[in-house]
């Protein structure tokens, strides 16, 4: 019996470390009566070589004899249902209750058919066990994810006093290994050096991984160290594999070299270990000398090393090299197809790896849970909602979507499509979400602005019990800052208190999130308070004033900024460059682009788009177009910024050969483009253009237009004088009922040609409408008052007030010696106002003298007397700032750049065309609505504005 059970426990050693096979579903007939057969090794010999049916024909009478072997043969193959046949034989025969042998070999096969309940009611009925049997038993454990049932066996069989062996030392040091647990790994330790186990090579290999899974490293390496015998190659494996799974890349192949040099030849576990500390693109080199080293030792690559292979060159992004692997092996498995399939995904090759997964098909292989992973986040990424809907059904076919994993890729997928419908339904339909699932899912809802049911289900996770962490925070205060709702920002601000997370990221978050609902005191404050400001902190104080329209203080932060040591990025000069917009300060925006420069910033994508709409806002369309050319990667975002320049310049010839262009260039327009298109062919005068783009976006792009398209429309139709076409192009809309912005349109129109009929419908039916823009009021008050209905622009004006709507004062802009200098109108507020308004009524006189200059009365639309009248016009915003800018003698040859709040009316628009013919000088006019290019006398836009 002693030579037997020796012989049971080597079988279990090996058989620990076979390779997961699949099952067989053979079904057995048993007699019962045991077969007989000649001897035991055909037995064996039945059970290595044929079929489990087969060998049951060949039963021994002797019970260990004749139930080792198969029971064997079931674990091997991991057939429990044969292994429970087996057992029922046994008990109907009364073989093997009183075997330790036969009984260890049950829990053994139990343990490898992953039955662990099995079994513990075989161990718990055993009044007899060897080490063997508790061996089996923890191993059972330990191999079935149960590590910690096999730490408490090991101290009840320390109560029990069994003495262990080697094997029983491997077994625990990996359970310790698994739940992290030094101390106990350490304990065990000192027990195998008292059983002079721990220089047996597997106890001692054990040992090493142990220490490394528990993250001590030294202790690993000080295990490694001790062994006399160093030719062993599992050893080199255990140490490299420590060092690798601690993220201790280059030591792992500074070891890997090492076991070259002394003569171990390493073998596939080696290799693949080797080839996964190649993690870093500056390990390339690195990568290459392996893998010749690799072809130069063998020649023949298996499976495992090339999938490894694959996947470093995968990691390194050298996909070309990937390939030249994947095509040259024969016999490629799942695994290979895998390791391609995600390099693809990794390396942003989405498009790509959507072509290689239909190859994957047409290879007759089967998807996995890896294959559908990664195919369903290709999907998300291009935005191919059909894809991945087609993936979906294929993992609900084949019960893939109960999986955790694929059930948040699929979330993430239909987020990244904005199909929320579905989104919810998948989510609902997980049998199991974990923590990634609710931050998935809360994140999709919140950038789909579905902002309310974010918050919705935020509330449900807290009910089931989610701790909500920085990441649901933060989409948490999207949904906030899209329901601009102070008290919700207010509530998670005393939650983040309450619960201490002080962490930088939340703070900056706060900070953006009251900007973004207009507390930019609050945002201020919470900024002020933070210790240690990094360029996120900075960079979020900076948007929050450029969002309320501060963009003079954006400017004041960003010089803090910079004098704190902090360096900006290029969140931060997109921001700042902004507020240089919003300015139309050329010199900043010119120092700023200057500064990227020197710092050597990626001129592109988002950064070109801000310097474009930079130079483009800034008057200078010449600089804005240089930055277009020289993007080397021009996106359909820049195409469409340029097109927009354009149209502010009043260039719409221009923005439309640059639209034919983008075509060419096989872009697809969007939304934004055709209205930054129909905007140029407004402010030029194309009505058929116009037109004829509104068709084209419906009919060839499938774009449903929004009101903002239609509106452009109108205006554009308007300025061109034809209201009766506008008017009934507006009454028969059928989309859509007709916006303020599209009312408004059509009104402005109307007062610029003075229809008084459309003009008094469009009036009466933009004050039906709920209307939140107090320019719209505006205009309505100021059709009324050039009609001299001054009762009634009263009641306007009146209704404005009860609705807490102010009229913005105009105001103008002009940047003089390295500062802004703002105007009101008649304002007197600026500390050289006597010598300004002395040099306006100059430049007045001069006017009336060589120009025939002739104040029109017209554009002053209030209730007073015509030498009143005279006066308003004169104190206009843009002619203090005119006046200012002649005063201080601004540089030779530099135009004088000014930048408005409102419309430039018309008596200020012939006032600047004289200044630029009497002066000389060159005007560039940025009003509300457009660019005006003032020179010789003549405006750029043609008197169409």
């Amino acid at each position: 019996m002693a030579i037997s059970i020796t012989h049971s426990h080597c079988i279990t050693s090996t058989l620990t470390q076979t390779p997961f096979l699949n099952k067989t579903h053979t079904q057995i007939n048993l007699s019962q009566k045991p077969i007989n057969i000649d001897n035991f090794p055909s037995l064996k010999e039945k059970c290595t070589n044929s079929t489990l049916n087969d060998a049951f024909h060949s039963l021994l009478i002797d019970p260990d004899h004749a139930y080792a072997p198969l029971l064997e043969f079931c674990a091997k193959q991991r057939s429990l249902q044969q292994g429970k046949q087996i057992h029922a034989h046994m008990i109907k025969s009364n073989s093997g209750f009183s075997s330790v042998f036969l009984n260890t070999k049950l829990v053994f096969m139990y343990a490898k058919c992953g039955s662990v309940l099995d079994a513990e009611m075989v161990f718990d009925k055993m009044s007899e066990r060897t080490i063997f049997t508790w061996n089996a038993m923890m191993d059972c454990y330990v191999s079935n994810g149960e590590p910690l049932e096999a730490l408490e066996m090991y101290f009840e069989m320390r109560n029990f006093g069994v003495c262990f062996d080697s094997y029983s030392f491997s077994v625990l040091l990996k359970a310790c290994g698994m739940v992290e647990d030094v101390h106990c790994g350490s304990e065990i330790h000192g027990l195998a050096i008292k059983y002079r186990c721990d220089s047996v090579a597997f106890a001692a290999n054990s040992l090493v991984a142990m220490y490394a899974k528990c993250n001590d490293l030294n202790g690993a390496k000080k295990m490694f160290d001790r062994m006399k015998e160093r030719d062993d190659v599992v050893s080199w494996n255990s140490i490299i594999s420590a060092y690798l799974g601690n993220g201790r890349f280059l030591e792992a192949l500074e070891l890997f070299r090492e076991m070259q040099k002394i003569g171990v030849a390493a073998n596939s576990y080696t290799l693949v270990a080797a080839l996964q500390a190649c993690d870093d693109s500056s390990l390339v080199k690195l990568g290459l000398e392996i893998h010749a080293f690799i072809l130069k030792s063998s020649g023949v690559l298996d499976n495992y090393v090339a999938n490894a292979l694959v996947a470093m060159y995968v990691r390194l992004g050298k996909i070309a090299n990937a390939a030249v692997i994947f095509d040259n092996l024969e016999g490629k498995d799942i695994v290979t197809w895998n390791s391609m399939l995600t390099g693809f995904i990794q390396n942003g090759l989405y498009s790509e790896a959507l072509e290689f997964f239909c190859y994957l098909q047409n290879a007759g292989l089967k998807p996995d849970q890896v294959s559908i992973i990664s195919i369903v986040t290709a999907s998300g990424r291009l935005g191919h909602l059909l894809n991945g809907k087609e993936i979906h059904a294929y993992a609900i076919k084949h019960g893939f979507d109960s999986n955790v994993l694929v059930g948040n890729t699929l979330i993430d997928m239909y987020a990244k499509c904005h199909c929320m419908s579905y989104l919810g339904r998948a989510f609902d339909k997980m049998p199991d979400k974990d923590f990634i699932s609710w931050t998935t899912v809360l994140a999709g809802y919140a950038q789909n602005n579905c902002y309310l049911e974010t918050l919705e289900l935020v509330r449900q996770g807290k009910m089931e019990g989610i701790n909500v962490d920085t990441a649901m925070i933060r989409s948490i205060l999207l949904a906030c800052s899209g329901l601009n709702s102070m008290v919700h920002v207010k509530e998670i601000h005393c939650y983040i208190t309450r619960r201490g997370l002080s962490e930088p990221m939340l703070r900056n978050m706060i900070v953006d999130v009251y900007g973004e609902c207009g507390q930019i005191d609050y945002a201020a404050q919470i900024f002020e308070s933070i210790e240690n400001k990094d360029v996120v902190s900075w960079t979020s104080m900076i948007c929050s004033n450029v969002h309320n329209g501060l963009a003079i203080e954006a400017l004041r932060v960003f010089h803090s900024m910079k004098e704190s040591g902090i360096e900006p990025d290029s969140v931060t000069l997109t921001s700042i460059l902004s507020a240089v917009s919003n300015l139309s300060i050329l010199k900043k925006g010119k120092e700023i682009h200057g500064f990227a420069i020197r710092k050597d910033f990626l001129l592109e994508g988002t950064l070109s788009n801000a310097l474009l709409n930079m130079y483009a806002r800034c008057g200078s369309l010449e600089n804005a177009f240089k930055i277009f050319i020289s993007a080397k990667i021009t996106s359909l975002v820049l195409w469409t910024a340029m097109i927009n320049a354009y149209g502010m310049h009043g260039r719409g010839i221009e923005a439309v050969e640059l639209f034919t262009r983008m075509r060419d260039q096989n872009l697809t327009p969007d939304h934004i483009t055709f209205l930054a298109l129909l905007y140029a062919c407004s402010h030029s005068g194309l009505v058929n253009e116009g037109k004829r783009f509104l068709q084209i976006m419906k009919c060839e792009y499938q774009l449903e237009p929004w009101p903002e398209h239609y509106a452009c429309l109108v205006d554009l139709l308007g300025r061109s004088n034809r209201i009766e076409e506008a008017y009934q192009f507006v009454i028969s809309m059928q989309n859509y009922e007709a916006t303020p912005e599209v009312w408004c349109a059509l009104l402005g129109a109307c007062q610029v040609h003075s229809n008084k009929e459309i003009g008094e419908i469009a009036s009466e039916k933009l004050l039906e409408l709920k209307i939140d823009n107090p320019g719209n009021y505006v205009l309505v008050s100021n059709v009324l008052a050039a009609r001299g209905r001054w009762k009634n622009v009263e009641q306007v004006r009146q209704r404005m007030k009860v609705t807490g709507l102010i009229k913005e004062p105009g105001c103008s802009w002009i940047e003089v010696g390295n500062k802004v200098h703002t105007f009101l109108a008649r304002d007197k507020s600026h500390p050289e106002s006597d010598e300004i308004y002395q040099k306006l009524a100059h430049i007045t006189e001069k006017l009336v003298r060589e120009g025939g200059y002739v104040a029109e009365t017209k554009f002053v639309l209030h209730n007073v007397g015509e030498e009143e009248k005279i006066e308003m016009l004169y104190g206009h915003s843009e002619r203090l700032a005119i006046a200012y800018s002649l005063l201080r003698n601004s540089a030779e040859g530099n135009p004088i750049r000014i930048t408005k709040n409102l419309r430039v009316c018309g008596d200020c628009h012939t006032f600047c065309r004289l200044v630029s013919k009497l002066f000389e000088k060159e005007l560039i006019v940025r009003d509300s609505s457009r660019f005006h290019h003032f020179k010789h006398g003549v405006c750029s836009c043609g008197e169409f504005w």
